[in-house]
């Protein structure tokens, strides 16, 4: 495996931002930078065997600086949403920023850690390149002082595993996911509506106006969120539901099934024949179907629109920290978080 460094240009305030790109034998690569731990391209091969960048984001930092979307973001300290920024651990009440309609906290609000320029070291013999930060008590209002490391492998199979680690000092949250945007049909392809799609699910989490859950899982069956399985993206994105409604299309998180490293789902196009499956060990995945994809122009210069990427962030479920029928995001102090996520790409027809 072959990781190459380079310069992939600085931030406003003239920091240096490296760019790494691991290549494996067949000539497939992804590309990270030490900015926001950021998945920049995942160029694979078609059925034709044509390399393809399937992973949306931007040519500069200036524009990864601003990514309203959070394109191949590393997302934390807590990923989703937090009803009213507000939390309560260990009899101590936690505020954080409201960042989305002055109601809730988004992604741990405007200071991510998709922000930070993390340290970076390669490792060709695995192919892997660790991005590693030290998150300080109180940082976006968390406690606890947080050292967290996330690991992106490619491998030989053109599989993305991405691995989270860390510990804190204190009782925390923790809920680190990963907000790339996939086209398999390339990243500047127009939509992905005629895509196909499968979730391992037999609920999801319905959400009110604000995007908040609940507090309950529902049954997906007779809805249009049954993805069991594989159906085109776009057959019942447009249904008359409240749900749907409520988000603007799909923008929801589904209770996956089983326990441990699995499949969560799978994503295929037949206009290119790539697939791609994501395999987990956490208890939700988020389906956004980019319904509000804006800002600046993409890698050379493609123009991305609503619906001309989608997420699978695999996470615990949002506004958790909140809701004592969903698997809590706390971490003690001293124990270790550990979870991976990996996205598997191949061929089909």
């Amino acid at each position: 495996m072959k990781i190459e460094s380079s310069l992939f240009g600085q931030t406003k305030d003239g920091r240096q931002v490296t760019a790494y790109t691991i290549r494996n034998s067949s000539g497939a690569y992804i590309r990270v930078i030490d900015f926001g731990a950021i998945l920049v391209d995942v160029v694979v091969p078609d059925r034709d065997g044509k390399l393809t960048d399937v992973c949306l984001g931007y040519d500069n930092v200036a524009d990864y600086e601003l990514n309203p979307p959070y394109f191949g973001a590393t997302i934390g300290r807590n990923g989703n949403r937090i009803e009213g920024g507000a939390f309560n651990l260990g009899g101590v009440d936690y505020q954080l920023a409201l960042n989305e309609n002055d109601r809730n906290n988004l992604h741990s609000g405007p200071d991510g850690y998709n922000f930070r320029l993390w340290e970076g070291v390669p490792c060709e013999e695995d192919g892997s390149v660790a991005f590693s930060l030290l998150s300080p008590d109180g940082d976006q209002g968390f406690p606890g002082t947080l050292k967290i490391t996330v690991t992106y492998s490619f491998t030989e199979n053109n599989e993305v595993v991405i691995r989270y680690d860390g510990r804190s000092d204190a009782d925390t949250v923790i809920n680190m996911t990963n907000h790339s945007y996939f086209n398999l049909d390339g990243h500047g392809a127009g939509t992905i509506m005629e895509h196909e799609l499968m979730i391992n699910a037999d609920g999801y989490t319905p959400v009110d106006e604000f995007s908040i859950p609940y507090g309950t899982v529902e049954s997906v069956e007779g809805t249009p969120f049954d993805f069991r399985e594989m159906k085109m993206i776009g057959r019942d994105a447009y249904a008359e539901d409240e749900q749907l409604k409520h988000t603007g299309g799909y923008d929801h998180n589904f209770a996956l099934n089983g326990a441990g490293m699995r499949k969560a789902a799978e994503a295929k196009s037949s206009k290119s024949g790539i697939t791609m499956t994501v395999n987990t060990d956490q208890p939700g995945l988020q389906f956004y179907a980019g319904n509000f994809i804006s800002g600046p122009s993409g890698k050379g210069g493609a123009e991305y629109r609503p619906r001309d990427g989608f997420a699978l962030e695999t996470q615990h479920f949002p506004n958790s920290v909140n809701v004592l029928a969903f698997e809590s995001p706390k971490v003690d102090a001293g124990e270790e978080y550990l979870t991976v996520t990996s996205y598997a790409f191949g061929t089909e027809g």
